[in-house]
């Protein structure tokens, strides 16, 4: 069989050269079943361009061809759209910089793409540790996600870009298929879009990665940080109406009684509760001008 059909990987990476180098590593082992070939494109959101010497040394024992390119401008929308047209397949695969493909991911993607005839594939991205956590963050499975069946259309709210293959046309021709207004939740914001002009997205339960959580996110500072800042991306969707803020305004001084009696309860419980507050909060901020959180990344 002669492929004619091509991916292209993209990455967008941010001072992360281990967990790059790692996912570039599995990369090459992804299989085909001669059905696609399929090349990598890495851009890189530092100005600085420290990704650059990963990916050249990477680059030289890679079957897989591994495109750089940089995004000085700091933002991950900004770094998407960069990233999505240096792309040059007919399909574009999305996945984070600190995770990690099962063998199959791709194959199991494109084959899935295929049968339902959809317009992009989502798959499910599942929490890795190399080293043992706390217990606590075990406990609360603050990182869990919810796996959906193969075949079950996409809700927006749920969609992701750590996981997914879409067809390149959908994207084609639009400079700024990721709007850069998003410091974060800008891929929800792209499938709302294009599930409202008409594109179709499944699920594919099969297709897994697996990201790594590191000590760094084991800090309860962290996921505080994390929720103000989802809470705040969250004042920008379509969905943020009278209703949502609503639940907002009510949510948090309930969360706010009840976090002491949920301290004696475990530290699990205590975090889940902590972490439902600030994203509601974060949210109420964010909706009066006020940024809690105005780095572009979380990472620690």
């Amino acid at each position: 069989m002669n492929p004619t059909t091509h991916i292209s990987v993209c990455i967008c990476t941010y001072k992360r050269p281990l967990p790059l180098r790692r996912l570039l590593d599995d990369m090459n082992r992804q299989e085909t079943g001669g059905l696609f070939t399929y090349s990598i494109v890495v851009t890189d959101n530092d100005l600085t361009r420290s990704a650059e010497a990963i990916v050249a040394d990477m680059r030289l024992n890679s079957a897989v061809p591994i495109k750089y390119c940089v995004e000085p401008r700091r933002g991950i929308a900004l770094a998407r759209n960069k990233v999505v047209e240096n792309a040059t397949g007919e399909f574009v695969a999305l996945i984070d910089d600190d995770e990690f493909p099962a063998q199959g991911w791709l194959l199991t993607l494109f084959q899935t793409c295929n049968k339902y005839q959809v317009d992009g594939v989502l798959g499910p991205v599942k929490r890795h540790f190399d080293d043992v956590p706390p217990a606590w963050l075990q406990k609360s499975r603050l990182y869990d996600r919810r796996v959906n069946p193969t075949g079950m259309k996409v809700d927006w709210r749920e969609a992701r870009t750590g996981n997914v293959l879409i067809r390149k046309n959908i994207v084609a021709g639009d400079p700024s298929p990721f709007r850069p207004e998003f410091r974060g939740g800008e891929d929800q914001d792209f499938f709302r879009r294009k599930i409202e002009e008409g594109c179709n997205f499944i699920w594919c339960a099969e297709a897994v990665v697996f990201e790594v959580i590191p000590p760094a996110r084991w800090k309860r500072k962290y996921y505080v940080k994390k929720a103000l800042f989802q809470g705040a991306t969250a004042a920008l969707q379509a969905d943020c109406g009278a209703v949502s803020i609503a639940k907002s305004l009510v949510a948090v001084p309930v969360y706010v009684i009840a976090l002491p009696f949920a301290w004696p309860l475990g530290m699990h419980r205590f975090m889940t509760l902590l972490v439902k507050l600030c994203d509601h909060l974060g949210k109420l901020l964010a909706l009066i001008g006020i940024q809690v959180v105005r780095e572009e990344y979380v990472s620690d």
